[in-house]
């Protein structure tokens, strides 16, 4: 056991000698950064990778979609039922059109029936002397 401990022992310490020494490179590293940049000016910020912004675009672009599909489906639902409200009526328009057109049968009969055989339309008669020719006074 004693030959593994030195072993144990080296291995922390070599990585933490290594996070030491990374640890210290980039603090040098950031101090030159710092030193570099006026002190009122502010590097840029890197924008976000070309990948994680179309993978936004597109979560945004399915949502829109998804959403899109939601209305349609709300406005075939109420489509839907507007056609079978048009059908409902359009069955009680039946009997109506068809009592309507034997309602005005039966008034153009009841018309020649009192105005009487020939006469038509009042606005089309003549008068009874207008046919005949004058008599000598």
């Amino acid at each position: 056991m004693s030959e593994q401990e030195p072993t144990g022992g080296r291995v922390p310490r070599s990585i933490e000698d290594f996070v030491t020494q990374l640890r210290g490179f980039t603090d040098r590293a950031r101090g030159m950064a710092a030193g570099a940049v006026p002190g009122g000016f502010s590097l840029p910020r890197l924008p976000s990778p070309p990948g994680a912004m179309s993978a936004a675009q597109l979560r945004a672009i399915d949502g829109a979609v998804r959403g899109q599909r939601r209305q349609i489906q709300g406005m075939v639902a109420q489509l839907q039922a507007f056609d079978e409200q048009l059908a409902v009526f359009e069955r009680l328009l039946e009997p109506l059109v068809e009592w309507s057109g034997t309602w005005a049968r039966l008034e153009e009969s009841v018309s020649e029936f009192v105005r009487g055989p020939g006469s038509g339309d009042p606005a089309k008669r003549t008068p009874p002397d207008a046919g005949s020719a004058p008599t000598a006074p």
